[in-house]
C-alpha cells in the first residue's frame, strides 16, 4: 500500500507518523526494547499529544533477529499466528557501548544509536551492512477512512535484488513491484497468487518474514525506489531479518523457524496421470488410460480421480458417484493390483446438497456470519458451506470423513481450493477474519496430511496441494494450479514455482500440458519434458485428456523416454528430497541458490538446478530452439554426452527427446538399474556416473538413501594418477563406475576405472 505522493508528499487523507528519535533504551541480557519518539523532543512540552512507538528487538533463532513495532499495544490479539516451531527466545546477546546498543545472534547483529536520528541497522558476521531502516523506516499511518496501519521500510542497495513472496507469476525479480499477501483464485497469469508467503530473500545473503498472517502489502523499490515497504491494518508490525551468508544459508534458518518439509514417500515422484476435471471418466474409462500407458512402456505410479467422482452438485460428499462407479471398491483393488497408488480431490467446502451439509450445520462446524447465519454462497457450488476448522471438534469430523476413504484404498488427496475464504464472518476459536483468510489453507491441508501420516505411516503421507501460507512447505506437495495450455503458460509456471522454492517450499509441480485449454502437440511434448524433470510429475488438463497417445505417436515417446529417465535419476533425486527435508533448501533451485556469486544467475527463470549437480533448461519453442546459461566450469550434456566450458550463453537446438540438460563439473550421479519404478531397489547394481572434471586431487562422496531418505550405502570417488577408484561402504553389491565421455567397470567393494 502507498501512502506517499512522489517523494515529497503524503497522499491525500494520510497521515504519517515517523520514529524520529530515540528516548530510552532498556537493555536486557539477550533483547532490549528501545521507545521512539514520533517528533523531535526539544522541551517537556513536546512530549504531550504526541504518540511514542514500542520497538522490542530479540532474536527468536540463531542468525534470526525479530523487530516488533507497537503503537497501541491494548488492541486484541484473537489471532491465528503462525507457529514458529523453531523459536527459542533469548538466542541473542546484547552489548552497550556508549550512545550504541547492539544486539548479535550468530552471524547477525542489529545495531541502535541514540544519537541522531532514528535508524536501525543490520549487519553480517564481517561488519558489512546487510539493510537498515533509515529515519523514515519505523512508522504507523491513519487514513481517512479510519485505518491505522504500521509500516517498516527497509533499504535497497545498489544492486540489490528481491525474491520469494510466495509462488508469484509476475517477474521472477520483484523489485519495482507491489505484491499483496492475499489468497485468490487467480490462475498464474496474474499478480494475484494462491501461496502468499510474507518472505522474501535478498541478493545480498539476507532474507526478511513479516510474522503476520494477515493481508501484508509489499512495495518492493515501487514506492521508495531504494526501499522495500512492507504494511498491515494493525497496531503491531513484527518483522524478522533472517541471515546468511548464502541464499541457502537464509532459506535453512527460515525454515528451522517455520517448518522443514516433510519428506514425501518414494512413489510420489513416479509419473500421476489423471482424470482430467470436466471430462468423462468412468471405470471403463480409467482402465482404457491405465492399460494404454502400460501397453505402450510409459510407467505410470499414481492415478488419480477428480472432482466428479463424486456427484455433482454435492461436493464433498465424499462419496462416489454410483452411476459411474457402481463397484468403488472393486475398482480401486483392480488399479491396486495393477501397482498403482490412487489419489481421490477434495476440497473444504460443503454444498448445499451434500447430506454432510445439515449434519455439519447441525454439530457447528460450518463457519457462520455474525448474526448466527450460516455463511454460503454460490460460487463453485450451490449454496456451499465452509468447514470451520479452527475448530478441533470440525477438524476431527472432516478427517473422519476422509477415513472410510483410505480404508477403501485412496492413498492420497488432492486439497484444492481454499482461498475463497470470506471475512464477514465468526470463527469458533474467535480467529480475526482477516488474518484467517490466507491462514485457513495451512489448517486445511494439515488437517488432511495428519491423517495420512496417521493412517498411513510418517513417510506415506503427501498432498496435491493449491493454496498455502508461510508454514505450509511442512505439508508437501504443491502445485502451480490452473494454467493455460501454451508455452507463455509454461514459463510463468515455472516463473512461480521458483519464486515458491526461495519462499522456503521444497516441492512443487504442475499441470503438464497446461489446465485451461487444449495444448497442440509441440506444447504438450515439450511440456513433458519440463514436468518429468520436476520434483513431482502430474499429466492433468481441465475439458480434455491429457494421456500421451492424444498428441501423437511422438509424445508418446517423449512421454516414456523422460519418465524411464526419471526412474533412472530416482537414487540421486531422492537424495535431493531428503536434503530438502532436512535443511529446507529446494529441489528444483533457481540459479541464483547454487551461483550466488555469479551476477549473471540473479534474473535466471528459465532454468533451474535439479539438486546441486543436474542444470535443467525447459524448452518454450516449438522449433526447440532454447537459451541456456552455464556457469564457469566443465558441463556435460546428460543425454548427448557433449563438454561445455561456462561461463558461457549458448543458444541451441533441440528435437522432442532432449533438452538442456547438464551435469556439473564434480557430480557424481547415482542411477537406478531399474527404471520401470520410482522406488525400486537402488542398491540392485547402480552405476555411479562421475564427472571427475581436471583436478589431480579430484575427490567426491556420494550417498544413496533408502525410501525412507536415510543413508543405505554412501560411495567414496577419489583420483589416483590416471584411474578413478571408487571404494563402497555400506554395501557389498556390484555397482558400476562410469566415467562421463570415458571408460567404465564394475565390481563390488571398490572398483578402478580409468580415466581414458
Amino acid at each position: 500500500m502507498k501512502f506517499t505522493d512522489g517523494f515529497w508528499l503524503i497522499r491525500e487523507g494520510v497521515h504519517l507518523s515517523y520514529a524520529t528519535e530515540v528516548r530510552d533504551v532498556r537493555p536486557q541480557s539477550k533483547r532490549f526494547t528501545a521507545h521512539a519518539a514520533v517528533k523531535k523532543v526539544t522541551r517537556r512540552g513536546d512530549t504531550l499529544n504526541a504518540p511514542l512507538l514500542t520497538v522490542e528487538c530479540f532474536s527468536p533463532a540463531e542468525g534470526v533477529i525479530g523487530v516488533r513495532v507497537t503503537h497501541h499495544a491494548g488492541k486484541r490479539r484473537p489471532g491465528p499466528d503462525f507457529a514458529l516451531a523453531g523459536a527459542a527466545d533469548g538466542a541473542g546477546e546484547v552489548r552497550q557501548d556508549g550512545t550504541v546498543t547492539e544486539l548479535t545472534s550468530g552471524p547477525l547483529t542489529l545495531r541502535l544509536d541514540r544519537e541522531g536520528p532514528w535508524g536501525l541497522t543490520f549487519h553480517d558476521a564481517d561488519g558489512r551492512e546487510l539493510t537498515r531502516a533509515d529515519a523514515k523506516g519505523t512508522a504507523f499511518a491513519t487514513t481517512g477512512d479510519g485505518a491505522h496501519h504500521m509500516l517498516s521500510r527497509l533499504a535497497l542497495g545498489v544492486g540489490e535484488q528481491i525474491y520469494g513472496l510466495g509462488e508469484r507469476f509476475t517477474p521472477f525479480v520483484k523489485n519495482g513491484q507491489v505484491v499483496d499477501m492475499w489468497q485468490a483464485d487467480g490462475g498464474t497469469s496474474s499478480e494475484q497468487a494462491y501461496k502468499n508467503i510474507p518472505f522474501y530473500l535478498s541478493s545480498r545473503g539476507y532474507g526478511v518474514f513479516v510474522n503476520h498472517p494477515g493481508a501484508v502489502s509489499f512495495e518492493v523499490g515501487s514506492e521508495s525506489v531504494g526501499q522495500v515497504q512492507f504494511s498491515v491494518e494493525d497496531q503491531t508490525l513484527e518483522y524478522y531479518v533472517v541471515a546468511g551468508p548464502t541464499p541457502k544459508d537464509v532459506l535453512t534458518r527460515y525454515t528451522a523457524l517455520t517448518g522443514r518439509p516433510a519428506l514425501p514417500p518414494a512413489w510420489s515422484f513416479g509419473l500421476w496421470l489423471t482424470t482430467s476435471f470436466t471430462t468423462s471418466y468412468d471405470e471403463q474409462t480409467v482402465t482404457s488410460f491405465v492399460d494404454g500407458m502400460a501397453e505402450r512402456g510409459i510407467p505410470l505410479s499414481v492415478f488419480h480421480f477428480d472432482c466428479f467422482w463424486m456427484r455433482e452438485y454435492q461436493w464433498c460428499d465424499f462419496q462416489w458417484d454410483p452411476d459411474v462407479f457402481p463397484d468403488p471398491d472393486g475398482m480401486l483393488a483392480r488399479l491396486k493390483a495393477k501397482g498403482l497408488r490412487v489419489s481421490a480431490w477434495i476440497n473444504p467446502y460443503i454444498a448445499q446438497k451434500s447430506p454432510l451439509f445439515d449434519e455439519a450445520a447441525a454439530l457447528g462446524h460450518l463457519v457462520r456470519r455474525p448474526d448466527g447465519d450460516i455463511w454460503q454462497w454460490d460460487l463453485w457450488q450451490a449454496g456451499m458451506g465452509l468447514v470451520d476448522f479452527t475448530s478441533p471438534a470440525a477438524r476431527d469430523w472432516y478427517a473422519g470423513k476422509l477415513k472410510p476413504l483410505l480404508d477403501q484404498g485412496v492413498d492420497c488427496f488432492k486439497t484444492d481450493f481454499g482461498e475463497r475464504v470470506p471475512t464477514d464472518v465468526v470463527w469458533h476459536d474467535g480467529s480475526d477474519p482477516e488474518r484467517m483468510h490466507n491462514y485457513y489453507t495451512h489448517l486445511f491441508n494439515r488437517t488432511v496430511f495428519e491423517l495420512l501420516e496417521k493412517e498411513r505411516g510418517q513417510g506415506e503421507a503427501v498432498l496435491f496441494a493449491r493454496s498455502a501460507t508461510a508454514g505450509g512447505q511442512q505439508y508437501p506437495v504443491h502445485w502451480g494450479g490452473d494454467c493455460w495450455s501454451s508455452f507463455e503458460a509454461m514459463a510463468e509456471s515455472l516463473r512461480g514455482g521458483l519464486s515458491l522454492s526461495l519462499s522456503g517450499f521444497g516441492f512443487w509441480s504442475h499441470d503438464i500440458g497446461g489446465f485451461e485449454g487444449t495444448p497442440d502437440p509441440a506444447v504438450f511434448k515439450r511440456w513433458l519434458a519440463f514436468g518429468l524433470l520436476s520434483s513431482h510429475s502430474r499429466l492433468h488438463g481441465s475439458s480434455s485428456y491429457r494421456v500421451p497417445w492424444e498428441f501423437g505417436e511422438e509424445a508418446v515417446d517423449v512421454a516414456r523416454g523422460f519418465t524411464l529417465l526419471k526412474h533412472r535419476l530416482m537414487p540421486y533425486l531422492y537424495g535431493v528430497a531428503a536434503e530438502a527435508h532436512r535443511t529446507g533448501v529446494p529441489m528444483m533451485r533457481p540459479m541464483i541458490l547454487e551461483f550466488p556469486h555469479d551476477p549473471a544467475c540473479r534474473p535466471l527463470d528459465r532454468q533451474y538446478m535439479l539438486g546441486p549437480d543436474v542444470l535443467v533448461a525447459p524448452v518454450f519453442t516449438e522449433e526447440g530452439e532454447v537459451e541456456v546459461y552455464l556457469p564457469a566450469g566443465t558441463w556435460t550434456h546428460l543425454l548427448s554426452g557433449e563438454r561445455v566450458t561456462g561461463p558461457a550463453w549458448r543458444t541451441e537446438r533441440h528435437g522432442y527427446d532432449s533438452l538442456p540438460l547438464y551435469v556439473r563439473e564434480g557430480a557424481v550421479l547415482p542411477l537406478a538399474s531399474d527404471d520401470q519404478r520410482p522406488d525400486g531397489d537402488w542398491l540392485d547394481a547402480p552405476t555411479l556416473l562421475v564427472h571427475p572434471g581436471a583436478d589431480v586431487d579430484y575427490a567426491a562422496e556420494v550417498t544413496v538413501p533408502d525410501l525412507l531418505g536415510a543413508p543405505a550405502a554412501s560411495f567414496r570417488v577419489r583420483r589416483d594418477g590416471d584411474a578413478l577408484r571408487v571404494t563402497a561402504s555400506g554395501t557389498d553389491r556390484p555397482f558400476t563406475v562410469r566415467v562421463a565421455g570415458g571408460a567404465s567397470a564394475e565390481g563390488a567393494g571398490e572398483v578402478t576405472v580409468p580415466l581414458t
